[in-house]
């Protein structure tokens, strides 16, 4: 793609504007625990001080809306009092120009370390050293800026405070994932329907997955109806991939489909009524047909065999789908299963060593992480200093502009820049509209902040730029109530927001974090982790007797999560100004689509794994061992621009064929078939992408 090209379609991501369902009583919310600092801090210690505890409470109010597993109160204290002593320090050290410089360099080197934990830990770690350029300025003295710091603090806790006191959806992050997940089981199998073969996404059970995860704490609170349901819904995808797959008994036309069909529909219809329970928190409204579906003695007469099976264990298990969602589940199991601990999650302090160990593995050479936290301290001293040497005042807001649209990512930070511009010139125009219209004072300049405040809380999620001009009102007028002159500010703000804004632009040109070229790399991650999770399916097979699945657990989420970085590399990778490195969009797609398939063999064998008292499967040993092997060997090509070979695989099979005694398993030997085949794909797909190279 050209730069051209690349920064027209950035441009226009930026500016768009989505329709997203509004939160209005947490705005209100947020916008309420602001007015009361602010009013607080005016009566008691006049309108400077009141403008930087505004900050403190604004940024407190911010952080609560990123999306995080943890309690908003715990979010809400630690960006108050991380303010707080931000804005102590920077103002004790910004008399010496090189000393604050090099405390501006850590200060955003560790916040865009901070993304190595997490979006949520990198936006709010980012968002307290933009917010502290701004409010250093505020205090006149060392006494000032530490009743500025304990009012930021204090913003924080009235913030924390509020959410204690006006819960709105308690735990309504958690029912979201979960109903997601749901919905996305229940998607999946309507469109098995039309497509015995068709893909599903993983993205809502392994946000789900992260969202199971609580501290002792929240275990002990969490509601019955979000026990449990995840789990089943994992269990749920494979048994309905395999009663609709016809290489599993259901021929693809004549009473046994439609009866297929009618239980897939009625498994959708069955999801979406628990989903929506557990979203609203409301009793399960079950669809009677579905349920006659379900339970119709026809099945027994119909379906025989594996499909058989699968409808019987598909009725069981959204049985358990249907009691945990009305509240009368408590546990992570199925029926006969011991019982599963509920996911842990470090508390807030033991999660410190946590953060540190992330950040020190991504301190190596080629991390994207790394990148943006080079790019953006550099940025910031460039951006201060500039802006010191201009002739304007409030240079901060050149590198607090930079800092805030900054992202590990190319599109996000081009985007981000250009809305943040535009919003910035629509919020300071209307900002400036009303000033000279009103005349307001500080008290009145105190409510228009809280205003436009409260409508960045309602609108932020529509879009980066509607927020920017919230934002951008929101300033003007807490700078205004603190005694600056909006016709200064108003051109100094948005000259120094461009100039911003092109520096971030500019860094990332001059020291990129290309996906492009690691494409193969991702490529190549998603082909070992397939090849380890079919492995150790066939693994159980070649020893039933070893019952544990743990291991066959965490090789299917290994996998997931690399499929899931490969899709998201891939789809950055489009809109970056890079040319392809020997692998265009129709390789890229048709090797994706062979690796999906792989997996979903692997899936399907899975699901139909054999009981402990089974006899062993000898040929699986033989053929585990060739999958590991040929998928290492296959990643390295791939890595190195070659051709996969996987003959280790065909010979295993080869072998097996020729050899004498015990007959081989069927249902073995047809899965390995079938997942040569589908890495025979994989390996067609790139001999398409090196012929045209």
């Amino acid at each position: 793609m050209s730069w051209l090209r690349a920064l027209k379609e950035t441009a226009r991501s930026g500016l768009s504007i989505e329709r997203q369902r509004l939160e209005p009583l947490i705005a209100l919310r947020g916008a309420a625990g602001l007015a009361l600092v602010v009013g607080t801090s005016l009566v008691l210690f006049g309108p400077v001080i009141a403008a930087g505890s505004a900050f403190g409470a604004y940024q407190a109010a911010i952080a609560t809306f990123q999306r995080s597993w943890r309690p908003r109160p715990v979010l809400a204290l630690v960006s108050g009092a991380s303010l707080a002593v931000s804005t102590f320090v920077g103002y004790v050290t910004v008399s010496h120009t090189v000393l604050f410089l090099i405390l501006l360099i850590l200060w955003t080197f560790t916040a865009g370390m901070a993304w190595s934990a997490g979006p949520t830990g990198g936006i709010i770690a980012g968002s307290n050293v933009a917010i502290m350029l701004v409010t250093i300025t505020l205090p006149t003295s060392v006494a000032d800026a530490a009743a500025h710091a304990a009012m930021m603090a204090f913003g924080g806790l009235v913030q924390a405070a509020l959410i204690v006191l006006f819960p709105v959806r308690r735990w309504g992050a958690q029912r979201d994932a979960l109903a997601d997940a749901l919905a996305g089981v229940a998607d999946y199998a309507r469109r098995l329907r039309d497509d015995p073969v068709a893909p599903f996404d993983p993205v809502p059970l392994m946000t789900a997955r992260n969202a199971a995860a609580v501290t002792p704490r929240q275990a002990r609170r969490r509601p019955a109806d979000l026990h449990g349901a995840r789990g089943v819904a994992e269990r749920l995808r494979p048994v309905l991939a395999s009663l609709a797959d016809p290489a599993l008994g259901v021929p693809p036309e004549g009473p046994e489909r439609y009866w297929t069909w009618e239980i897939l529909g009625a498994a959708g219809s069955l999801l979406d009524s628990a989903s929506r329970a557990v979203r609203h928190g409301d009793p399960v409204q079950l669809d009677e047909t579905a349920l006659s579906v379900l339970k119709s003695p026809d099945t027994e007469v119909i379906l025989t065999g594996p499909p058989r099976r699968a409808a019987d264990r598909l009725t069981s298990l959204l049985a358990d789908v249907i009691e945990i969602a009305e509240g009368t589940g408590t546990d992570d199991r199925t029926p006969g299963e011991p019982l599963v601990p509920h996911r842990r999650r470090p508390t807030l302090l033991r999660l410190v060593p946590v953060i540190y160990r992330s950040m020190r593995r991504e301190m190596r050479r080629g991390s994207t992480i790394l990148r943006h936290a080079i790019r953006v301290s550099a940025v910031a001293a460039a951006g201060y200093l500039i802006g010191a040497v201009l002739p304007f005042g409030h240079g901060y807001w050149a590198p607090m502009t930079a800092v805030m649209v900054m992202r590990p990512e190319f599109t996000q930070t081009y985007s981000r820049s250009v809305a943040r511009f535009m919003g910035t010139v629509i919020g300071v125009a209307v900002a400036t509209g009303i000033v000279q219209a009103a005349h307001p004072n500080a008290e009145l300049s105190a409510v228009l902040a809280v205003v436009s405040a409260a409508l960045m809380y309602l609108l932020m999620r529509t879009g980066y730029a509607v927020s920017q001009a919230c934002v951008s009102a929101y300033v003007v007028f807490l700078l205004g109530m603190a005694g600056d002159d909006w016709s200064q500010t108003v051109p100094e703000r948005v000259v120094l927001t461009l100039l911003g804004g092109l520096l971030a632009m500019l860094a990332y040109a001059l020291y990129p974090a290309w996906e492009t070229p690691r494409l193969r790399d991702r490529l190549a991650k998603w082909l070992i982790t397939d090849g380890r999770y079919a492995a150790t399916v066939l693994d159980r097979y070649a020893d039933p007797a070893s019952r544990s699945l743990d291991d066959v657990r965490t090789a299917l989420l290994t996998t997931r999560e690399a499929r899931v970085a490969w899709q998201e590399a891939l789809e950055t990778a489009r809109h970056e100004p890079v040319r392809h490195r020997g692998i265009s969009r129709t390789s890229a797609a048709d090797a994706e689509d062979a690796l999906a398939q792989f997996g979903r063999v692997a899936m399907l064998m899975e699901a139909h794994l054999p009981a402990a008292s089974a006899n062993p499967a000898p040929e699986a040993v033989g053929l585990a061992d060739a999958l590991r092997r040929a998928t290492e060997e296959g990643a390295k090509a791939v890595r190195e621009r070659k051709i996969p070979d996987w003959s280790p695989v065909r010979e295993a099979l080869a072998i097996r064929d020729a050899a004498e005694g015990t007959p081989p398993d069927s249902f073995v030997r047809n899965g390995a078939t079938l997942l040569l085949r589908a890495l025979e794909d994989f390996s067609r797909a790139l001999e398409i992408s090196s012929g045209r190279a």
